[in-house]
């Protein structure tokens, strides 16, 4: 017998939007961060993308999706948002915003909608790669599909 595709919340989003998607797995029993990721899928780390939330002075929550090897900016992403400083949100804290836990977040299919930057590097690139919407799982997609299905916005966010 066939084992039965598990979907997530964020691959029920991009198929109720119709948004073709590409699914990679990986054996994943502890946490494993993006660079990880993308040397067990065997992919270049400028395509893999990681998902940082982060809490605003505003006490609102923002998230910001870029390359796995980069480090975010704090200072243009809180501009980005239009809020005076950032805070990484506690990991404690990330399922309760979320809807997702650590490893497998992804700005698809949140909890509910929050502000969301990606990267202007994604620009350039034909496709990417985000969480899937749970460890073990990335989701490969355009770039402007993954802006378009997290009502996102493109930003100069890293350093």
């Amino acid at each position: 017998m066939a084992k039965k595709e598990v979907k997530t919340n964020a691959m029920r989003l991009l198929e109720r939007l119709k948004i073709a998607y590409r699914q990679h797995e990986y054996e994943c029993a502890e946490f494993k961060d993006g660079m990880q990721v993308a040397d067990l899928l065997g992919l270049p780390r400028e395509r893999v993308f990681k998902t940082l939330v982060t809490e605003g002075a505003d006490r609102n929550h923002y998230v910001f999706v870029l390359p796995v090897a980069e480090e975010l900016d704090m200072k243009k992403a809180a501009k980005s948002v239009g809020v005076k400083a950032l805070a990484m949100l506690r990991i404690t804290d990330l399922t309760r915003v979320t809807g997702y836990i650590r490893g497998g977040c992804t700005a698809v299919g949140m909890k509910k909608p929050l502000v969301t930057r990606i990267s202007a590097k994604a620009q350039a690139l034909p496709r990417i790669v985000v969480s899937g919407g749970r460890p073990g799982s990335q989701i490969e997609l355009a770039p402007d599909d993954l802006l378009r299905a997290s009502n996102a916005q493109y930003a100069d966010i890293t350093l």
